[in-house]
């Protein structure tokens, strides 16, 4: 990583997570260098609308940039009419958007907008003053400013724009600004192709991984061994003493997390027993949330739901082959809300050999096209029931099982390697940005190299 320099003088900002500025920068409030604008509620019948006059943001629009600044096309377009009928404001181009409520808000994404458009009202557009800011520099300095800091208290995280307006921010001279602005265009650009990179390393990590079971879990580890047609297209052939069941054949009991009447959100605890979602599922493995506990009273009058060692916990609904396995130490916990469980007879499969053909391909496909639900996929133990399961002999089962933890143990561990790499760039990212935007680092002398091949300084 590059050294900076400082610069000669600093004065109080007064202003606890900006620290000291520079003695030529001064301190506004957000509403005097610009002006805020919420955005409009947008009916569903008026949604993906193309070939309007104007683009109509969402919030989901935020996660499509390829630069990490500008915004891209959106599918829905209005008119200036209907703009006018639901009193959206026009925004005009090189203004920043960012959402204003709910997870979106503290994902910290800024978009430039690159043409007159409109915004939906978990948005909010600031209109920087040109003559004292840099509209590069207003979506810089925003990016640095972390709002899960400034969030109202609640169960849905949200920032007011009367609370957005009275944010300090620090400001140095306009042509300053530009220099800050090419510097970070320059270096985040050099970052992010770092991050592109690896990224792409994970992504050829996790489809090496999901080869390996997928070929181990139909073809078995002897290559010699003859085949034949599983019966089923997805599976394609598999060894000649293997067979193909139904998931409900071989599990003793399925069973929907409760739902309805049978749990309320207020009985909710924390520090009691978990209730396991989809969200509390990832790699196989089950998580607990502290905040999503119920007390004894509940695990007792949902006694039919509680987990035991074996027990494959499947998503029912959003991601379709989410599952985990329940080990010793989630023992106990409950079956939730979004979830199923299957119970196996485990004389015929094994939990985790089951557990890898969740990762299959095919497997996910099957579920999300099987599954029922107009707005988000769901799935029942009728459907679950029903998943063509692969079963070799009990002892192979086991030794696939056995190899594939080697070989997955060490991609994974690939994977942690390359995940760390990513989570320190992106962490110099957002601290050369913050540095940058509050003074810490003077780059008043920055130029860009005149080849690619030169090192950028500073």
């Amino acid at each position: 990583m590059a050294i900076h320099h400082k610069y000669a003088d600093y004065k109080s900002s007064k202003v606890a997570w900006i620290g000291e500025v520079p003695l030529t920068w001064q301190v506004r409030r957000l509403k005097d260098l610009g002006r805020l604008f919420g955005g409009s509620g947008f009916p569903h019948e008026l949604q993906n609308v193309q070939g309007e006059e104007f683009y109509f943001y969402k919030v989901g629009d935020l996660n499509q940039s390829k630069d990490g600044k500008t915004l891209l096309s959106s599918p829905h377009t209005i008119s200036r009419e209907t703009a006018r009928q639901l009193r959206a404001v026009v925004i005009p181009k090189e203004t920043v958007v960012y959402a204003k409520i709910g997870a979106a808000l503290l994902l910290n994404r800024r978009r430039v907008t690159t043409a007159e458009c409109c915004i939906d009202n978990n948005m909010t557009a600031y209109v920087p003053d040109q003559k004292r800011v840099a509209p590069d520099w207003a979506f810089y300095w925003l990016s640095a400013i972390d709002f899960g800091e400034h969030v109202n208290p609640g169960a849905i995280p949200s920032l007011s724009e009367g609370y957005q307006s009275i944010l300090p921010i620090p400001v140095p001279p306009l042509d300053e600004q530009n220099t800050i602005t090419r510097f970070l265009d320059y270096k985040t650009a050099q970052i992010d192709a770092l991050i592109a990179k690896k990224q792409a390393l994970l992504e050829k990590l996790a489809e090496k991984r999901t080869a390996l079971i997928s070929h181990s879990v139909t073809k078995g580890l002897d290559p010699s061994v003859p085949m034949k047609d599983s019966g089923v297209a997805w599976l394609g052939e598999i060894p000649m003493h293997w067979g193909v069941s139904k998931l409900s054949y071989l599990s003793e009991s399925m069973q929907t997390g409760p739902f309805g009447s049978q749990l309320h959100a207020e009985e909710y605890v924390e520090g009691g027993v978990p209730l396991i979602n989809p969200v509390d599922i990832a790699n196989g493995q089950i998580f607990d949330n502290p905040k999503i506990t119920v007390g004894d009273d509940v695990v007792e009058r949902l006694a039919r739901h509680k987990l035991e060692l074996g027990d494959v916990v499947i998503a029912r609904r959003g991601e379709m082959g989410r599952a985990g396995l329940v080990r010793e130490n989630n023992v106990g916990w409950l079956c939730g809300t979004g979830s199923l469980r299957a119970r196996l007879n485990q004389k015929i499969m094994n939990p985790e050999f089951l557990l890898y053909q969740f990762s299959m391909k095919g497997v996910v496909d099957y579920l999300s096209l099987q599954s029922v639900g107009s707005t988000m996929d769901n799935l029942n133990t009728t459907i679950l029931g029903g998943l063509p399961v692969i079963l070799p002999p009990i002892d192979e089962q086991k030794t696939v099982v056995s190899y594939l933890r080697k070989i997955c143990d060490a991609l994974d561990a690939q994977f942690e390697k390359v995940s760390q790499v990513i989570s320190l760039l992106q962490e110099y990212r957002s601290a050369l940005i913050t540095n940058a935007v509050t003074g810490k680092i003077d780059v008043r002398n920055f130029e860009i190299p005149l080849t690619a091949k030169e090192p950028a300084h500073a």
